[in-house]
């Protein structure tokens, strides 16, 4: 390909905001451009590293049987309805009208289409297991849209859905998935962890997202000291320290408090320490939510209370020892809510309390109280007393009140002990780049029909899983861990060409050198990229080839003669070697052939 014909040229400027490396050198080396907020056109280098991703994943998942096809973009609402994910689901869902007024789901994920496909081809048990995928546009109506490609609102994904027997042979299935993953992220440069992750409203034991750790990512996890124990913070479990639970039971009491509506504040004025605060959040089950869980709130002593209307949605009180946060995620899953919010200050009052001195006692009843086994490691609390300036000391659950439900809402910070009190976690930060899940028979169940015939004549619901792949975020996570001050250093499995091929002075004299050693790279299967601009000056090609980050810059020049220099784009290292020795060297390399 001649540099001079390529659609797409390099310009010295990025965006103005584009705050990610990936974002900055993706626009400068020309690999896209925005369209609108979220939506991206990939130009031709893009597309070609974009293409050299997708053909890894694809040579991953046919080695373990997958059946590549495509369903189409256009999903019948009417399906989505079936299962009911036009109000479940954990993005904002897009829908469109054709000229018949069908409605249709703009595609974010499919498995209602896949569903759809097996239920009516009518297979039976000795067509199990199979996994059948596709690379397909998806529609997320994202709130916010940033990032470069780290965050979109269309974007092309890998996704794969298993059909198996029953849990056992899932299992299989699903570790098989889990190593090949492994597989594919290795082969691009990527060095991934696999944690434990939130399997949204379906649930299910099994759930892992596959984590590229950088600095700029925006999936927290975390990991134990000792390697064993991986988990998303959604989910991520640990050991609740006891405190003083062989202090003898006081009498409960109420008290004058002349404070603020902050955990600082009650820890001042009763000089206490924070882990023996009682902390209450009001939350309600949002029925108008946008569908993405509001970001956890810190500070305030027992509410965040919003100033709107209040609305007749379904009140949760989350009910924690001081020191710890809720996790809404956690708390969403065991109070059986899709989506929650900060209960507003009018919602509050209707209970008869208080915002900033909510208290569990004298609300049962009332409310849905949902504990943390934090309570169990803790005896006499304090907290608000559900008015305005009063207090409660020597607050016990139990004796004082009590829960409707109990488990673990909290959230995991760095520092505490895993859940066996064996080691300890670290915070990580990273940039999801797939996700494998269990689905079971959520889908399958709600799907009428959607049935094998088993070995003994009966009709059995398929045991699903699903698996994806994000392409273009893949993409840019490589762009993250591969650049430095230049530009991009891509990786051989996923270079758009192997070789950058610089011609010096681009005239007659090296012409005919040039073609020929163009021609036998070719001809030796390697891919080159020929700067053959004219006017354009050495310092110039070179510091837009370091740019584009291709694996290897060839240089030929009247200079060197019938020699040729190969300089690596991520050691630097330079060599002069004749052109049998460079096809020899640059064949023996790793590369996407591979």
């Amino acid at each position: 390909m001649r540099y001079s014909k390529l659609v797409g040229k390099t310009v010295r400027n990025a965006p103005a905001d584009a705050v990610f490396d990936s974002h900055k050198l993706l626009y400068k080396g020309g690999f896209i451009r925005e369209s609108t907020a979220g939506r991206y056109y990939f130009l031709p280098l893009g597309w070609r590293v974009h293409q050299k991703i997708a053909q890894v994943v694809r040579e991953e998942m046919d080695k373990i049987g997958g059946q590549e096809m495509i369903v189409p973009v256009l999903h019948p609402l009417h399906l989505w309805q079936e299962t009911n994910r036009t109000q479940s689901v954990g993005f904002e869902l897009m829908t469109i009208k054709d000229g018949r007024e069908f409605q249709f789901a703009l595609g974010g994920t499919a498995e209602e289409m896949f569903v759809d496909l097996v239920r009516n081809l009518k297979l039976s048990y000795r067509d199990l297991p199979f996994n059948i995928y596709q690379f397909s546009t998806k529609f997320r109506d994202e709130m916010r849209a940033r990032g470069g490609l780290l965050r979109v609102r269309e974007f092309v994904m890998k996704d794969a859905y298993s059909f198996d027997r029953d849990e056992t042979e899932f299992k299989k299935t699903y570790q098989q998935m889990a190593d090949t993953y492994t597989k594919i992220f290795n082969r691009l440069g990527l060095e991934t962890i696999k944690v434990e992750a939130d399997n949204g409203y379906i649930g299910g034991e099994y759930c892992h997202e596959y984590q590229a750790e950088s600095p700029i990512g925006e999936g927290k996890f975390f990991v134990s000291e000792n390697g064993k124990y991986s988990a998303h913070a959604d989910v991520a479990k640990f050991k609740r320290e006891d405190k003083n639970i062989d202090e003898h039971l006081k009498p409960y009491k109420e008290v004058e408090a002349v404070r603020g509506t902050t955990m600082e504040d009650g820890v001042k004025l009763h000089g206490l320490p924070l882990w023996q605060q009682m902390k209450c959040v009001m939350f309600a089950v949002d029925s108008e939510v946008r569908s993405s869980r509001a970001p956890q709130g810190r500070g305030d002593l027992n509410e965040i209370a919003a100033s709107q209307a209040p609305r007749n949605d379904e009140l949760i009180l989350a009910v924690i020892r001081g020191d710890l946060e809720v996790n809404e995620i956690k708390l969403a899953h065991l109070a059986e809510a899709n989506h929650l919010r900060h209960a507003t200050a009018e919602e509050i009052r209707t209970l008869g309390s208080e915002p900033g001195f909510i208290s569990p006692v004298g609300l049962t009843g009332k409310v849905k109280i949902v504990g943390d086994i934090s309570l169990r490691t803790v005896k006499n609390l304090y907290g608000g007393a559900n008015k305005l300036h009063l207090d409660a000391l020597n607050m016990n659950i139990d004796r004082d009140f009590t829960v409707d439900v109990e488990g673990d809402i909290a959230m995991a910070q760095s520092g505490f002990l895993t859940e066996d009190g064996k080691s300890i976690l670290a915070e990580r930060r990273g940039i999801e780049v797939g996700n494998i899940f269990q689905l079971g028979y959520h889908y399958t169940k709600l799907m009428k029909g959607a049935n094998f015939i088993d070995e003994d004549g009966k009709e059995k619901p398929y045991y699903m899983g699903c698996y994806g792949i994000g392409i273009g975020r893949t993409l840019a996570a490589i762009v993250e861990k591969y650049h430095d001050e230049k530009g991009i250093i891509w990786p051989e499995s996923v270079a758009p060409y192997q070789v950058h091929l610089i011609d010096l002075k681009n005239n007659a004299s090296t012409h005919e050198r040039i073609n020929y050693v163009v021609d036998q790279l070719e001809q030796a299967g390697i891919e080159v990229l020929w700067d053959d601009r004219e006017n354009v000056s050495p310092g110039v090609k070179f510091a837009d080839a370091d740019l584009l980050g291709i694996p290897w810059r060839v240089v030929v020049s009247e200079r060197l003669g019938d020699k040729i220099e190969l300089k690596s784009r991520s050691s630097g290292q330079v060599e002069i070697l004749t052109l049998n020795q460079l096809i020899s060297k640059l064949n023996n390399s790793p590369s996407f052939r591979a």
